[in-house]
């Protein structure tokens, strides 16, 4: 449930929970990708120093390497922040070619240190709210944790960019923050990252894992399905058919 949907929600079922979220400007572990957002280096670096402290993460990764097929030799990382899971795909398959990109100064700045040395890590700047530029094609395409700060529209034009880069049996492999069922199950995910409502950023666009499958398999998507999920975070997965 994204934020806007939660303060009508607890304005019906309490007006402190509301109160409560008008109050807070802290910005929650999931802070905007939106151009204009991430040019606040603040806001980069608050997400950066809580990113390795989320709860089962680690675990969602792990099932996402998991996935990378034996033969992909070129992957694209959609809103890279600082090369979190490249670096983690690079360290098991270093003879991939990576193309990483991210709207954020200070994300790209942290990537390009990071694989200053590496020629086969390509870091652009891009915002993902535009179509993405032409890159040629990939075997795999992953992300974690970016695509759920676009408009819904937005997401799911991109699903749809994402398909048609895909090479024959290419992968996507969506690590997202997802939308709960109800309002009780959002702040039960809030209060299990250490979180209120009152922290949860504004700025959040999330969307049910059933619809956004859902879009997948209308694509063309083939063995669509959430490979993994803890509460709001999930994997999606889908194979070029």
């Amino acid at each position: 449930m994204d934020c806007e949907s939660l303060n009508e929600t607890c304005s019906k079922k309490s007006i402190s929970c509301k109160k409560s979220i008008k109050k807070s400007t802290t910005p929650c572990f999931v802070v905007s990708r939106s151009a204009k957002e991430w040019s606040n280096a603040q806001n980069a670096l608050a997400y950066l120093n809580v990113a390795d402290t989320l709860p089962h993460r680690s675990e969602g990764e792990s099932v996402l390497l998991d996935h990378i097929p034996q033969n992909a030799r070129r992957i694209l990382d959609l809103g890279t922040g600082d090369g979190r899971l490249i670096r983690s795909i690079k360290s098991i398959r270093p003879e991939i070619d990576a193309v990483a990109l991210d709207v954020s100064p200070t994300m790209l700045n942290s990537a390009r240190e990071y694989f200053a040395d590496d020629s086969s890590v390509n870091v652009i700047e891009h915002d993902l709210s535009e179509p993405l530029p032409d890159l040629d094609y990939f075997d795999a395409v992953v992300s974690s944790f970016a695509i759920h700060h676009l408009r819904h529209e937005r997401k799911q034009s991109l699903y749809e960019e994402v398909y048609d880069i895909l090479n024959p049996t290419g992968i996507f492999c969506n690590l997202e923050h997802v939308a709960s069922p109800s309002v009780e199950l959002h702040i039960r995910f809030l209060s299990a990252i250490g979180y209120t409502p009152g922290k949860e950023d504004k700025a959040n666009r999330l969307l049910p894992m059933e619809t956004q499958l859902g879009w997948l398999r209308n694509l063309g998507f083939v063995e669509v399905d959430c490979y993994w999920k803890w509460l709001e975070m999930a994997l999606l997965i889908g194979y070029k058919a």
